[in-house]
């Protein structure tokens, strides 16, 4: 996948995100828990973004490992809306699917840029 493909697909993903929260239950714990899955969805996208501009690997495998933690964060958060009964698992089952592809791609281009620059440091 091309950088500019999972640009538009990182921002998809946020605004997927906000409607989701935007529907959520109006209750002190579908707040919360939105309020967090807002904050983590939408900056997988905005921490890709950075990582296209860094300056160098290094930078690079750096700001990559911050789009797989907020990913993988945000999957915490839309598990726990399913096993809370905040949302029905169908209703997020998609929108689940899609965290996990986020989560696995940056995942496995931290470990290329990472082995990238442990092969130049040799």
């Amino acid at each position: 996948m091309i950088p500019e493909e999972l640009k538009a697909r990182t921002k998809a993903f946020a605004l997927r995100i906000v409607r989701l929260v935007t529907a959520l239950p109006k209750h002190l714990v579908s707040a919360v828990i939105g309020k967090q899955i807002l904050r983590s969805g939408t900056s997988v996208g905005a921490n890709y973004r950075a990582a296209c501009r860094a300056r160098s690997r290094a930078e690079f495998a750096s700001r990559i490992a911050v789009v797989e933690e907020e990913a993988d964060e945000t999957l915490y958060w839309l598990e726990l809306l399913v096993e809370s009964g905040q949302m029905k698992p169908a209703r997020l089952t998609s929108l689940m699917k899609e965290t996990g592809e986020l989560v696995a791609i940056a995942a496995a281009s931290h470990i290329t840029a990472k082995s990238a620059d442990s092969r130049r440091a040799r």
